[in-house]
């Protein structure tokens, strides 16, 4: 794919859609090339290569629409795909949300920075996994490995409206994973460590994700059942992510629009404690989901979801702003195949001013989740139950490691207690520093 052909089929496409009946249409063409290995105990056992294009198109007759996709980009086809979306479209019910954003100049993709140009070869992805799976391997303890993977990635995206807008863009990424076992028979435990990168120096070194997974695995050998206690919680950095994203669901525009968010009567109001900020931003340079425009045209800009504690914005695509009287703030995600949702980019929590040792240093009694198992969230109360594993925090150190444990609450009070660490790092695309969260009732043996 190439910027100038990609808009040039986009606009032929839409001017078919045009002349079948659409009073408006937009259309996407994303296309995606891959690279991916295996590596166990010195063996590759997985190597893939894989190329594709796929085609959408969405139709708007009145306030009824319609979306046709494809994987067969063959512009001869066009004029039948389109009459077979008008058609589809005159018989659904109609929807007074739905329609096309202004026209607009399409953002300039260049300084977010989102292009390596350079495609590893099979040999550098097996050294990359080579050298991930031997630290690992070299951890004292280590018995055995799940095997260490690497890939590349590098997807194309093009959308153009019957409004007037046309905009282009491409990303890149890196990825690199080990996973190790220590122990042997009923005693043996797994963990891993990975990490990703739109550019490859953004990565860390093989040697130290391979390392970093022998030693979590050993760690977690011989884990207990604890009793069931009430007691302070930390995430780990790797899994406080998850919380961000519980988050997230309550505040996307569709969820809040319909009525099944527990927070969809609280915006102005404190969620968090003074001082939580929370952002969601897909303008950040060599963001692992940095976009110029979302996927209905839209400029994207950086959103202050969370401001000292207090909730300040949804997250908002077209229809879901129309629903709420408010303006899309540029986060609608979209494939080819499905209509445009709110869904955030590069979100984070901003982090604290403390170490996560100093975050637990005053905790009695309390618990390390360092794996989540399950999810178990009611959207619509809050309510919060999840399996973990992790290690007991006595005097504020870490302690014996558990396991075969749930974790319960409320993520309304859960979120008015929690507290960030210093050790915020860009791994995700959904990140969060280590944080703590009181009173969290543990079931255990």
């Amino acid at each position: 794919m190439s910027e100038p052909s990609s808009l040039e089929l986009l606009a032929d496409l839409l001017a078919k859609a045009k002349a079948a009946g659409a009073d408006e249409a937009d259309a996407v063409l994303v296309g995606n090339a891959s690279l991916s290995l295996a590596r166990r105990l010195g063996r590759v056992e997985h190597l893939e290569r894989a190329e594709s294009r796929d085609l959408g198109l969405r139709v708007f007759v009145g306030k009824r629409a319609a979306i046709v996709s494809t994987g067969r980009v063959q512009p001869a086809e066009f004029a039948a795909l389109a009459v077979k979306a008008v058609a589809m479209a005159r018989v659904v019910p109609e929807d007074p949300h739905i329609g096309l954003g202004p026209p607009a100049a399409p953002p300039d993709p260049a300084p977010l920075d989102l292009v390596d140009p350079e495609e590893p070869s099979v040999a550098t992805l097996i050294a990359r996994a080579a050298a991930a799976e031997d630290a690992a391997l070299a951890v004292p303890g280590v018995t055995n490995s799940e095997g260490a993977e690497a890939g590349w990635g590098r997807a194309e995206v093009a959308l153009a409206t019957s409004a007037g807008f046309a905009g282009f863009y491409v990303r890149t990424s890196h990825s690199l994973s080990a996973a190790a076992l220590a122990g042997s028979g009923t005693n043996m435990q797994r963990d891993y460590d990975y990490s990703s990168g739109v550019h490859l120096t953004d990565l860390e070194d093989p040697a130290v994700i391979g390392a970093n997974a022998g030693r979590r695995a050993v760690a977690r050998l011989k884990p207990r059942r604890p009793p069931t206690a009430r007691l302070p919680v930390i995430y780990e950095a790797r899994v406080a992510g998850s919380l961000l994203g519980h988050f997230a669901a309550a505040i996307n525009g569709a969820t809040v629009a319909r009525g099944t968010s527990f927070l969809k009567d609280r915006m102005g109001s404190a969620i968090f404690n003074p001082g939580i900020t929370i952002r969601d931003d897909p303008t950040r340079s060599r963001g692992l989901r940095s976009r110029p425009f979302d996927g209905e045209g839209i400029a994207t800009s950086e959103q202050v979801l969370i401001e000292n504690g207090t909730l300040r914005s949804w997250i908002l695509d077209l229809a879901s702003a129309r629903q709420l009287g408010l303006a899309s703030n540029g986060h609608a995600a979209r494939g080819t195949s499905g209509p445009p949702q709110p869904a955030p980019s590069n979100l984070y929590l901003a982090p604290g001013s403390v170490s996560p040792e100093a975050l637990m240093a005053d905790i009695g009694e309390g618990l390390l989740v360092s794996e989540l198992i399950g999810m178990g969230v009611n959207g619509i109360t809050g309510d919060y139950s999840r399996g973990a594993a992790g290690f007991m925090i006595r005097h504020g150190a870490i302690a014996e490691p558990v396991a075969e444990i749930t974790i319960a609450g409320n993520l309304v009070d859960m979120f008015a207690t929690l507290a960030p660490a210093d050790d915020l790092r860009f791994r995700r695309g959904i990140d969060s520093p280590s944080v703590r969260v009181e009173g969290l009732t543990m079931a255990g043996g």
